[in-house]
């Protein structure tokens, strides 16, 4: 089995892969998991960036526990991470309680996408990832939303390459900077309400945070459509991905495990290019 990990900066989501009993051919397969792969858990966890090895190993295992998964039976582990600080720790999660060297996606990683971005090494490893994974499902040219901390929209070419994006706050970051900044606003949750027109506080704020945020997001994506052409898909992720994409004009795709299944395709990427290093 393998053990895919996508750190974000408020929540890390795990996931585990294992071997399909009978993997359907490229035509027929439906895109919901990489060739020759099926998602048999996750689980999406607050990420701390102060928690220890320990604690961390604790975590991973209680989770394992309650899906009936054997950790001894994990032979590799994938990592994209957006949290620096955590990287060490979790490396020593992997060697101490999974006997498992991680990958981190990072420069040198095989990923099967040229990277077009000025300094490659810029681009969010996260964002490589949602690429991959919107191209091998949807093809290309394609879009991919991730609604994260931050939101970004990432450009994928119909060659398949890595073109460049969108990186603008969350919905959760402009919530709190309006929470923040005022003294008389409560704090509300983040949800479509019943009509645009709020006829007290709490409608008319979560009627400007979503249909305020669902015209950002379709503002920009009808820039991008501009650019890249009409044909060109869109695929949502993330936490958000839902509330918003399903009112969207563009989003055609909600994929609530599209970085689960990128880090998955980039691992099996990754071992075919040191298989053929090997030989």
């Amino acid at each position: 089995m393998l053990l895919v990990l996508d750190v974000g900066n408020t929540n890390t989501v795990l996931g585990v892969f294992a071997r399909a009993s009978h993997a359907q051919p490229a035509a027929s397969r439906p895109p919901q998991h990489p060739a020759g792969y099926e998602l048999v858990a996750n689980w999406r966890v607050t990420t701390i960036s102060t928690q220890t090895v320990d604690e961390y190993g604790v975590l991973f295992r209680n989770l394992f526990a309650m899906d009936n998964l054997a950790v001894q039976e994990i032979r590799g582990i994938v990592i994209s991470s957006v949290v620096p600080p955590l990287d060490s720790t979790l490396r020593q999660v992997c060697e101490h309680y999974f006997h498992t060297q991680p990958l981190f996606i990072g420069p040198g990683v095989k990923t099967g996408m040229p990277v077009l971005y000025e300094n490659p090494a810029e681009v969010g490893a996260d964002r490589i990832v949602n690429a991959v994974a919107a191209f091998e499902k949807y093809g290309g040219p394609v879009i991919s939303v991730d609604f994260g901390t931050a939101t970004t929209f990432d450009c994928v070419t119909a060659k398949g390459e890595y073109q460049g994006g969108v990186i603008c706050p969350g919905i959760g970051i402009s919530a709190d900077a309006l929470f923040g900044r005022t003294a008389r606003l409560p704090r509300v949750d983040i949800r479509k309400p019943t009509k645009i027109i709020g006829t007290n506080t709490v409608g008319s704020l979560q009627s400007g945070l979503y249909y305020g945020y669902l015209g950002l997001v379709d503002g920009i994506l009808a820039l991008l459509l501009g650019e890249m052409g009409k044909q060109t898909k869109v695929v949502a992720t993330g936490g958000l991905a839902s509330l918003i994409g399903k009112e969207s004009k563009y989003i055609e795709h909600i994929d609530d495990f599209l970085t689960l299944e990128g880090l998955c395709i980039i691992w099996e990427r990754s071992a075919v290019a040191k298989s053929g290093r090997a030989n």
